[in-house]
């Protein structure tokens, strides 16, 4: 089959699927199931809508690594919640040694019973111990050489992994919500932040250490702006460009004030780089093959789960947007 391979950013997905369904939808027994719902629709419509030949959710293993965290303390330490902790479909938790993501308590069942549906389905998983999503993510596309790439998050970090060559990669951003997303390539990043086109997934990256993250707990270089870190990246080549010219008096590209607020946040930006970048090598492991299967591989187990949480709809919606797909 003929097709992209999609990669979803799994959590960012159903964090807007538990937002934007009401969490008065609920399972026979009344547990919440509005983000299992919600997100099991949200595959259903990317399948039908996407038409993949391969798919794999992206797992966050461990949502604050602590290669980011030595870097930078502050990364995402405002969501940290001592002993919430997320499981998977075979009671196993997510995340490193250290404190776990604050999570909505309705929330947190919930996301067994999505890996469950994903597994009977016969959707791939794929995680990497010791990184984040964002990385599986990075470094599934830094290794696809076959098929054209589509990311699925909320998450502007991942419009850095876009590209032409040598195959596409197309950033399906649903910060909005999927019924408003916009689709970003080199071309639409570059028009939109004003980055240079021939390298506009690296110089996002970039254009984000500069301006900072709050979200992510990421100071960025006080008194420079999104459109002040655009306007900089796009006069070099490369970060290393940028930092050498930093300490480069003699250097025209840099107006006098914004090189003294970059020599002034030099510890910062001599450690921001792994920290917004995403990895392209981390260890991925997928649980199957990521070939989109044309059936549920486990149709008793979904039939269980449907019945138990009250998933009619979205399930059969699933199923039939795999035959759908399959069948061309």
């Amino acid at each position: 089959m003929s097709g992209p391979l999609l990669l979803l950013d799994a959590a960012s997905l159903y964090f807007r699927a538990f937002y934007g369904v009401p969490e008065s939808i609920k399972a026979p027994d009344g547990t919440p199931v509005n983000a299992v719902r919600g997100f099991t629709d949200m595959v259903a419509r990317l399948v039908a809508e996407r038409r993949p030949a391969r798919l794999v959710a992206c797992l966050d293993l461990d949502w604050r690594p602590a290669f980011r965290v030595s870097a930078i303390p502050s990364y995402k330490a405002h969501r940290v919640a001592e002993g919430a902790v997320l499981t998977g479909a075979d009671g196993m938790p997510h995340g490193g040694a250290g404190p776990a993501e604050s999570v909505p308590d309705a929330l947190m069942p919930q996301v067994p019973i999505i890996l469950g549906v994903l597994a009977a389905a016969g959707i791939a998983t794929g995680g990497a111990a010791g990184y984040e999503a964002d990385d599986v993510i990075g470094t599934l596309c830094a290794t696809e050489h076959r098929d054209p790439v589509e990311v699925v998050s909320g998450d502007r970090d991942l419009l850095q992994v876009v590209r032409d060559s040598p195959t596409p990669i197309r950033v399906i951003y649903a910060g909005r919500g999927l019924a408003k997303a916009e689709v970003f390539g080199p071309a639409e990043l570059a028009a939109k932040y004003r980055v240079p086109v021939e390298r506009a997934g690296p110089a996002y990256a970039e254009m984000a250490m500069l301006r900072g993250d709050p979200s992510d707990g990421l100071p960025g270089v006080p008194g420079v702006g999104e459109k002040t870190a655009a306007t900089v990246v796009s006069r070099f080549d490369s970060w290393a460009g940028l930092r050498a010219a930093v300490a480069d008096r003699s250097d025209s590209r840099l107006a006098a004030g914004v090189r003294g607020k970059l020599a002034a946040a030099d510890a910062y930006l001599a450690v921001v780089e792994p920290v917004v970048r995403v990895a392209t090598d981390a260890p991925v492991h997928l649980d199957r093959d990521d070939a989109l299967p044309a059936e549920a591989v486990d149709p008793d187990r979904l039939a269980e789960l449907t019945g138990r949480w009250g998933l009619n709809g979205p399930t059969d919606r699933l199923v039939a947007a795999l035959r759908r797909c399959a069948a061309g």
